[in-house]
C-alpha cells in the first residue's frame, strides 16, 4: 500500500520525517506518464498558439545583478496566462528574438492552475478523473482520487486550510536558460508567518547537464527570510528588509536550531525524472545552474500557502482576485 501512495503522489511517515528534516522531499513517479504527456501536450499548445503581436515582450530576470520585473504584465498575471520571455532569447545588438517563441520563453503563469483544463485538474480530479491515473490500479475510482490529489499531500505537510495562489510551467531552454541564485520561496509569496511550500512537478527528466534544482538541506530550519520581494510604492517590485516572523511557528525553527548552519554551505542536487514530484520547503535556500546544454528542462510548480492562522501580506507582488486563493480542501 506505502508503494500504491507513492505512486499517486501522498507521502509516507517515513517522506515526511525526511521532509521536515532536510526541507525538501523528492516523491519517485509521483504522476504517471499519460499525465505527463497531457501537462506537455498542454504546454507546447500553449507555447506556439500565444501572439506576439500584443505582447510587451517582458522578460524574465532571475539574476541577483539584473532589474526584476515589475510591469502591469507582470503585476497582473496571477488571474492570467502569460509568457515571459528568457533574457538571453533577445540580440543584444537589435533586440529582436534569435529563437523560435517557443524556444525562447522561460516561464508561463500565474493562473494555470484555475486556467488550463490539464493543470487544473491536478487540484481537482473531477474535471478529469482520469489525468492523475485514478482508478487505475487496484481500488475504487474514488479511492484513487483521494490518493491522487495534492490536497493529501498538504494535510501529511499539516496544512489546515492550504490555498494554492499561483502557478507557472518554468522552460529551462536549451542554451539559454537562465541560473537562479540561492532563493526562498517565503520571500515572493510572504505569509505572517511563513507557510508557503512548493509543489514541482518534473514534466521532463532534469539533470546537472540542464540545470536541476540544488538544495541546502536543513537551511529551512536556520535560514531566516531576511527581505521580501514586493511591490514598490513607486511602482514596479522591489526587496525590502523583512519586519515581520522570519520563520514559521515551533521550536524547530531558528538561527541556532541547527548547530553549524551556514549559507555557504554545501548544495545538494536533486536530479528527478519527468513525473517525479519535488516538496520544497518556503524557508529553504535552493537555486539551479544555468542550462547550457542542448536538451530543455519543463516542469510545472504550484505554490500553497496556509489560509487559517496565516496573514498574507498586501504588500506581496501577488495580490488575490476577487475570489481569493484556489482551496484545495474541497467543501
Amino acid at each position: 500500500m506505502a508503494s500504491e501512495t507513492v505512486r499517486h503522489g501522498g507521502i509516507t511517515p517515513e517522506q515526511l520525517e525526511q521532509f521536515n528534516r532536510d526541507g525538501y522531499l523528492i516523491v519517485p513517479n509521483a504522476l504517471p506518464l499519460t499525465t505527463v504527456k497531457a501537462l506537455l501536450d498542454e504546454t507546447h499548445s500553449l507555447l506556439d498558439s500565444f501572439s506576439l503581436a500584443d505582447h510587451p515582450m517582458t522578460k524574465f530576470s532571475t539574476g541577483e545583478k539584473s532589474a526584476h520585473v515589475g510591469d502591469d504584465y507582470f503585476l497582473s498575471s496571477g488571474d492570467k496566462i502569460r509568457f515571459f520571455f528568457e533574457e538571453d532569447a533577445f540580440s543584444p545588438a537589435t533586440g529582436e528574438l534569435t529563437r523560435p517563441k517557443a524556444r525562447a520563453i522561460n516561464k508561463i503563469g500565474h493562473g494555470l492552475h484555475a486556467l488550463s483544463p490539464p493543470f487544473a485538474a491536478l487540484l481537482d480530479p473531477a474535471l478529469n478523473p482520469d489525468l492523475l491515473g485514478a482508478g487505475t490500479t487496484s481500488g475504487s475510482v474514488a479511492a484513487g482520487r483521494k490518493e491522487s490529489h495534492p490536497a493529501a499531500v498538504a494535510r501529511a505537510l499539516g496544512f489546515r486550510d492550504p490555498r494554492c495562489l499561483q502557478s507557472m510551467v518554468i522552460c529551462k531552454q536549451p542554451e539559454i536558460g537562465g541560473a537562479v541564485p540561492p532563493h526562498q520561496d517565503s520571500t515572493f509569496l510572504y505569509t505572517d508567518p511563513p507557510s508557503a511550500v512548493g509543489f514541482w512537478y518534473a514534466l521532463e527528466d532534469a539533470t546537472a547537464e540542464n540545470g536541476c534544482l540544488s538544495f541546502l538541506p536543513g537551511s529551512h530550519k536556520w535560514a531566516p527570510v531576511r527581505q521580501r520581494f514586493v511591490r514598490m510604492p513607486e511602482g514596479g517590485t522591489g526587496f525590502v528588509d523583512n519586519d515581520g516572523p522570519k520563520f514559521p511557528p515551533g521550536d524547530d525553527y531558528g538561527e541556532k536550531a541547527t548547530e553549524g548552519g551556514r549559507e555557504d554551505g554545501e548544495y545538494k542536487m536533486g536530479e528527478v525524472k519527468a513525473g517525479d514530484l519535488v516538496l520544497i520547503h518556503g524557508n529553504i535556500l535552493h537555486k539551479s545552474e544555468r542550462n547550457t546544454s542542448d536538451k530543455g528542462r519543463i516542469i510545472y510548480t504550484f505554490h500553497v500557502i496556509e489560509g487559517e492562522g496565516a496573514k498574507y501580506d498586501e504588500r506581496n507582488w501577488l495580490q488575490p482576485s476577487a475570489e481569493g486563493f484556489t482551496k484545495l480542501y474541497r467543501d
